[in-house]
């Protein structure tokens, strides 16, 4: 078992994709909680298995496992609930930390959010001049809920 600490944030500005690079990643939920989300992905040629607390909590348990790219792809077209989250991920560093910059697809297209991971709760971090507004306590923001109310349909 793992434990996520993470902080999300809209993007505002493009100046992050100078130095970031980027993977296709393809999500769905077998089960979105409470209590928890049980997610199927496949991102950089690995498919895997995820559960963790369906919450806004900071500080969540996480278990992922590697499972076959079929049975992923599989459950992905047979078994998800709500819609399949299409995105590229990125990765950049900034003061020192890793962010990951999600730009979404499909039906979440122009939706493009940061997350920081950190080690402690009370972490400080620098902020990137294209971070935008926190959303980390905004459940409309959370994947599991953009696979059943996806950005598209809020306007």
């Amino acid at each position: 078992m793992g434990t996520e600490i993470e902080r999300k944030f809209l993007v505002a500005g493009e100046s992050w994709r100078e130095n970031a690079s980027g993977e296709p990643c393809r999500q769905g939920y077998l089960a979105v909680g409470p209590p928890v989300a049980v997610r199927v992905r496949i991102m950089g040629g690995q498919a895997t298995l995820n559960v963790k607390k369906s919450a806004l909590d900071m500080v969540r348990d996480e278990f992922e496992y590697v499972i076959p790219e079929r049975d992923a792809l599989d459950m992905l077209e047979g078994l998800c609930e709500g819609y399949v989250i299409e995105k590229v991920r990125y990765r950049t560093r900034y003061g020192g930390k890793t962010w990951e910059i999600d730009e979404f697809g499909g039906v979440n297209a122009g939706l493009v959010v940061a997350e920081i991971e950190l080690g402690r709760t009370d972490e400080e971090f620098e902020k990137p001049p294209w971070l935008g507004k926190e959303v980390s306590s905004d459940p409309r923001y959370l994947n599991s809920s953009l696979s059943r109310h996806p950005y598209s349909f809020w306007r």
